[in-house]
C-alpha cells in the first residue's frame, strides 16, 4: 500500500512537473497552449538522444533538455505565439493542435516511431527499502526535484519583483506598458520557462512513461485535466491536483485494472461537479 502511495505520488510530481507551464500560460497569460505536450516531447527526445547516442551524463541530459525546450518555446513564441495572444480561445485551440500534428508528424519523421526510454545511471536504479517500504530511487530523485521546483516557481510568482510583473501585465497590459514594464519581454520569458519545465518532465518522463511521437496526443488530456481540477490561479491548485490525480490513477490501475483507466476522469468529474472551477479557484469578486 505505502509502495503504491510513493509510486502515485511520484506519477503526479511528473504530471505537475509537465502541467505547470500550461497553468501558468492559461491562468496568468489567459493563452490556450494545447501544444504544451510537444515541448515536453521535444525535451524528452532531445535527452534521449544525448544520453543514450553520445553518452552525456544523464543529469546534464537533464539540463539540456530543459534549456532545449526553452530555446524552442522561445523562438516560437516570438515568432507565431506572439501573434495569436490577441484572438480568441477557439483560434489559440486550432493554432496550437495544429502545431501539435505537425510536431507528432516531424518527430514520426526523422526519429521513427518506436517507443524509447531513456538510460539512467546504475545510482538511480532499483529500489532501496524505507521502513519495510521498497522505493524506487529514481522516484525518489523525482519527487524531491519536483518538490524543490514547486517550492521556487510559488516564491518566484509571489514574492518577487517579477512575479508582480507578470500579474501586472495579464491584469492591464496597457497600464503595465505605462509603469514601464516590458510585456513582450515578461511574456516571453515566462512562456520559455514554462516551456523549458515542460522539457524537464518530458526528459524526467520518458523512463516511467515512455517517449513515442503520440506523447502529445497521449497526454494532452492529462494536464488539461490537471489543470482544470487544480484551477488556474495559483502553483497550488496543480500541484494538490497531480499529486490527487497521480495517486489515483495509480491505486486505480493497480486495484481495478478493468476499470483503473477511468478514475482519473472519475475524479474530475467529482471534483467539477464539486467546484466548477477548480478546487482552488478564487472566489468571484476576490
Amino acid at each position: 500500500m505505502l509502495t503504491l502511495l510513493f509510486d502515485g505520488i511520484a506519477y503526479g510530481m511528473l504530471l505537475f512537473i509537465v502541467s505547470v507551464g500550461l497553468s501558468v500560460t492559461l491562468g496568468l497569460m489567459n493563452f490556450v497552449n494545447l501544444a504544451h505536450g510537444a515541448f515536453a516531447m521535444a525535451g524528452g527526445y532531445i535527452a534521449v538522444v544525448v544520453v543514450n547516442r553520445y553518452g552525456v551524463s544523464f543529469y546534464a541530459g537533464l539540463a539540456i533538455a530543459f534549456v532545449f525546450a526553452a530555446a524552442i518555446g522561445a523562438l516560437l513564441e516570438r515568432t507565431l505565439y506572439v501573434h495569436v495572444y490577441a484572438q480568441g480561445h477557439l483560434e489559440q485551440v486550432l493554432f496550437t493542435i495544429g502545431l501539435v500534428f505537425m510536431a507528432v508528424a516531424a518527430v514520426d519523421y526523422v526519429l521513427g516511431s518506436q517507443q524509447q526510454f531513456i538510460h539512467l545511471p546504475t545510482a538511480l536504479q532499483g529500489r532501496i527499502e524505507v521502513f519495510g517500504v521498497g522505493i524506487g530511487r529514481y522516484r525518489l530523485l523525482i519527487i524531491g526535484l519536483c518538490g524543490l521546483i514547486a517550492l521556487a516557481l510559488q516564491a518566484i510568482l509571489s514574492k518577487t519583483r517579477f512575479g508582480s510583473r507578470l500579474r501586472a501585465a495579464v491584469d492591464d497590459p496597457r497600464v503595465a506598458r505605462g509603469l514601464g514594464i516590458n510585456v513582450n519581454a515578461v511574456f516571453a520569458v515566462t512562456f520559455a520557462f514554462g516551456s523549458g519545465l515542460a522539457g524537464l518532465g518530458g526528459a524526467l518522463g520518458a523512463e516511467i512513461l515512455g517517449l513515442d511521437p503520440s506523447f502529445p496526443l497521449k497526454f494532452m488530456i492529462y494536464f488539461l485535466i490537471v489543470v482544470t481540477v487544480g484551477g488556474t490561479s495559483s502553483i497550488t491548485g496543480p500541484f494538490l491536483a497531480s499529486l490527487l490525480l497521480g495517486i489515483g490513477d495509480v491505486a486505480g490501475k493497480y486495484y481495478a485494472p478493468r476499470v483503473g483507466a477511468f478514475v482519473i476522469y472519475t475524479i474530475m468529474l467529482v471534483v467539477l461537479i464539486w467546484r466548477p472551477h477548480g478546487l482552488f479557484a478564487r472566489p468571484a469578486g476576490k
